[in-house]
């Protein structure tokens, strides 16, 4: 494993970020037990995040961008692992405090390390990614609380990125009314295609003045956080759950805690990153069965090459993306 790989490497210079490819040895990467032979990684919008210094997502610099991947174990100091055994990795500490996916090789602890399930392909585990992993790990914490097909139709907003096309794909396959909330006109014959029996546009929900209004959904899956957040907390139905997985919206929640009280709302945070392994495990085994998506093809339309990966950030922060993108490394 002598010699040197390509790697997409993040520079604090002066006040801003830096970031570009270099030749990495195994010696320049984070410590872990396990050296993957990376094959395909993925385009989250934390990544863009992270890349164009638009976000403060590093905690050290030098490091490789890239919050997931997906490859081949080439050696492993743990006996889990074996060599050839085909793995992902998504979150942890990639690309905040520890080297990422975007590079030939990574080098992460055991604990990080996933099978890849059954009947997976390594392309099909990052075109899933984080994003896959955020909307099942939310479904799996609402069902854990109750949540349920019967109970009525769970909205989605943000519903046309990443998380928000994965979760309508996989609520819509669990026997779900979903209803997708999204500010691009253009994506709703995209939206139903993927299960969603119904599409609002943002501007609908209201900013509202009361406590509580009208229920209108049994449950939510928030990718934005903001008012829009605070609206889904007055008119989700009684015992529903609300799972709050992004701010790309806004960071700020004013409400009141009328809807926790008096109609038993769940509000559960989805932090996918820390989630713990026996947890981690669990719902990828569901993802590879009762939440596997239908319409991967649909939601993974794009594959770069990764000398391409720098032009790709631009349109996630422009918020012009719609699905996923696949980074397949050399």
């Amino acid at each position: 494993m002598s010699g040197t790989f390509r790697a997409y490497r993040i520079h604090q210079e002066g006040q801003g970020v830096r970031a570009r490819f270099e030749d990495l040895t195994l010696a320049d990467l984070s410590a872990g037990e396990v050296v993957i032979r990376v094959t395909h990684s993925g385009i989250n919008y934390k990544d863009a995040l992270a890349a164009t210094g638009a976000g403060r997502i590093l905690r050290r610099y030098p490091l490789v961008g890239g919050i997931d991947l997906a490859g081949i174990v080439e050696s492993s100091a743990d006996p889990r692992y074996q060599p050839g055994e085909g793995v992902l990795v998504t979150g942890n500490s990639l690309s905040e405090t520890h080297d990422g996916g975007y590079a030939q090789r990574a080098r992460v602890p055991g604990d990080w390390v996933i099978p890849l399930p059954a009947g997976m392909s390594a392309f099909e585990a990052m075109a899933i990614g984080t994003a896959g992993f955020t909307a099942a790990y939310a479904i799996h914490r609402m069902e854990g609380n109750g949540q349920h097909p019967a109970a009525g139709a769970i909205l989605v907003s943000g519903a046309s990125g990443g998380v928000g096309s994965l979760a309508i794909d996989m609520l819509a396959g669990r026997g779900y009314r979903v209803i997708a909330l999204s500010g691009k006109a253009q994506a709703e014959p995209y939206l139903r295609a993927l299960g969603a029996s119904e599409v609002l546009a943002r501007p609908e929900f209201g900013a509202g003045g009361r406590a509580l209004e009208t229920p209108r959904f049994a449950g939510a899956i928030d990718n934005l956080g903001g008012e829009v957040l605070a609206w889904l907390t007055r008119v989700v139905d009684f015992w529903g759950n609300i799972a709050s997985v992004g701010l790309a919206a806004a960071p700020e929640l004013k409400t009141t805690v009328m809807p926790f009280i008096l109609r038993g709302v769940s509000l559960l945070g989805i932090n996918s990153s820390a989630t713990p392994r026996a947890v981690r495990l669990a719902v990828w085994r569901r993802i590879a069965t009762d939440l596997r998506p239908r319409h991967l093809d649909r939601i993974a339309t794009r594959t770069l090459d990764f000398a391409d990966l720098p032009a790709a950030f631009p349109p996630y922060l422009e918020g012009k993306v719609t699905g996923r993108t696949v980074v397949r490394l050399p």
